[in-house]
């Protein structure tokens, strides 16, 4: 399981970048992709707005469909299970998360995530008002390197 941690403050992501060296670099299986996203605020996900906290971001086997579950850190809570669809838009190969400033009033919403070693993320779908909303604001992708 990878973790990795999302600050809005660009000092505090330098911080954390400068230190990460000393983190344990902790990888899952490759066929779920799990990885560990810790908000210093709460964050929006299709459904609902998560409170600050680390959460576990990781795909479930679907024949037809890609499913991404949001659990809490150790998985004894299931939060929510999310239609994503594969999106390649800004990820470089390194674990990723993609926020969307959604103004001072409502908190930032998770667009899409990827895991480290793929080129490849996973983008959330919302409900389609919502997306469109979404889909307009401005992104912001903080990137952790391997």
């Amino acid at each position: 399981m990878k973790k990795v941690v999302v600050f809005r403050s660009f000092l505090t992501l330098a911080l954390l970048l400068a230190f990460s060296i000393v983190l344990p670099n902790v990888r899952a299986d490759e066929w779920n992709q799990a990885t560990l996203f810790t908000f210093n605020q709460p964050v929006q996900i299709p459904g609902q707005v998560l409170p600050a906290g680390t959460y576990l971001f990781e795909l479930v086997n679907d024949f037809n469909h890609e499913i991404v579950r949001i659990s809490n850190a150790d998985r004894t809570n299931v939060i929510a299970l999310i239609q994503a669809r594969p999106t390649t838009k800004g990820f470089t190969g390194k674990a990723a998360i993609v926020l969307a400033e959604r103004g001072s009033s409502q908190p930032p919403a998770v667009v899409a995530w990827s895991y480290a070693g793929h080129s490849e993320g996973h983008q959330l779908v919302y409900p389609k008002q919502l997306q469109e909303k979404v889909a307009k604001e401005k992104h912001e992708t903080f990137v952790f390197g391997d």
